[in-house]
This record gives structure tokens, sequence and C-alpha cells, in this order.
């Protein structure tokens, strides 16, 4: 419970833009890169016909619901194999980002596109696969580097929302030890995250942004 309140701003701000994006952009039989447990299968179900996951089999997360086992760079399925890809929150744990988006770009059909979601501004997890940061002219460089036409490219919050989300995981830090058991961190984490989220509407300033959202087409 305390994992899902910690990460409530950002969840929503991205699933809003992400089901957003799913209706301009995605359909037919979807690739999910990297799913874990398919956290988006549901939301995004009207939009396509089929969603299948691919992940590899040493995932910190829970692969019950995935349909293949590969990794970005290499999914076991012949060229053109899907209208429309996803990838949310993976490019940064790649070591070699422009070989999956070229797996990305081989195994979509043409005309088909790729959502992917990319941290900016973040604080490590997953560590020790946990490589890079992505700002916005790099996105641009890596993506038209393997042939892809970027459609959109949005910042998803401006500096509350990175400043006030990255507080908040501070916090949590500091809940140890008998203070662990207290509802005092949950309560301010809120309290921030909606403070936060007031305040972007006024501040979106894109070099603070935590996380883009890419659109990218297969020509």
């Amino acid at each position: 419970m305390a994992r899902e309140l910690k990460n409530l701003l950002v969840n929503h701000i991205h699933d809003v833009a992400l089901e957003q994006f799913a209706a301009l952009y995605l359909r037919g039989k979807l690739i999910d890169i990297g799913c874990g447990p398919k956290p988006y299968e549901h939301l995004l179900a009207r939009f396509v016909t089929e969603h299948v996951g691919v992940d590899h089999r040493d995932s910190l997360h829970d692969l019950s619901r995935t349909e293949l086992l590969g990794s970005a760079y290499s999914v076991p399925v012949p060229d053109e194999s899907f209208d429309s890809a996803l990838c949310t929150a993976v490019l940064e744990h790649l070591e070699e980002p422009t070989l999956a988006l070229k797996e990305c770009y081989r195994i979509l059909k043409r005309g088909g596109c790729a959502l992917y979601s990319v941290p900016f501004i973040w604080h490590l997890h997953e560590e020790p696969r946990d490589f890079f940061r992505y700002s916005k002219f790099g996105l641009q460089y890596l993506f038209q580097q393997t042939g892809f036409e970027i459609l959109q490219m949005k910042p998803l919050a401006g500096f509350w929302v990175t400043f006030g989300q990255l507080f908040v995981y501070y916090l949590y830090t500091l809940n140890r030890g008998p203070l662990r058991w207290l509802r005092l961190v949950d309560l301010v984490g809120l309290g921030v995250q909606a403070f936060a989220f007031g305040l972007n509407k006024l501040d979106r300033s894109e070099q603070w942004t935590w996380m883009y959202m890419v659109v990218a087409r297969k020509p």
C-alpha cells in the first residue's frame, strides 16, 4: 500500500498521458517490451486487439502474465509481427539502448507506432541495472538513428512534480525502525503530492521534467 501511495502522483500523470496517446496511436497486435506484470493491459484493452508481453527470465518483476521470454534486444518473433509497441520506463535499464530500439523497429510493421516513457530526472532504482537518463535531444538522436520518425515527445511535468515526488521518495527512506509503523510519512507524502500537482498547473517547465513520453513511427 505504501508503495502505491508513494507513486500516486507520477503514476496518475503517466497513465493519463498513456491513455491519451494510446487512443491516437496504438492499434492491432501490441508488443509490451519489458512488461513485468503487464500493469497497462486493462487500460489499453479498448485500443488494441491483442496485448503480448515480453520480459527476461531474471526480471525483478512478476512474470506470470508474460507470454514471451526474451529481451529488449531479442524478441523471439519474426520481422514485422506487431502493429504497435509499448515500452514504459525500461530504456534507462538497458546497456545498449540503440540495439533495443533496432529490435523494436524490426518487429513493428511498417506504419506501426511505438510508445515509450523514459525518465530524465529521477533517482537511482533497480540497481545495479540503472544506466541512463535521457534529455529530449538524446531521445531524438536515438530514435532517428534507428530509423524511427518521432511523432510526439511530451514532457510529463515540470519542476514541482519532479521535486515533490523525489522529496516523497526521500521521506520514505527516513521511515525506518519503530517509526516505520506510523502513518505520518504516508500522510505527509500525500499532502506533498497534492501540493505539487496543484503547482504543476502553474509551472510545467520542461527542463525539470521527470519523464518524457515518446511516440515514434516506423515509416
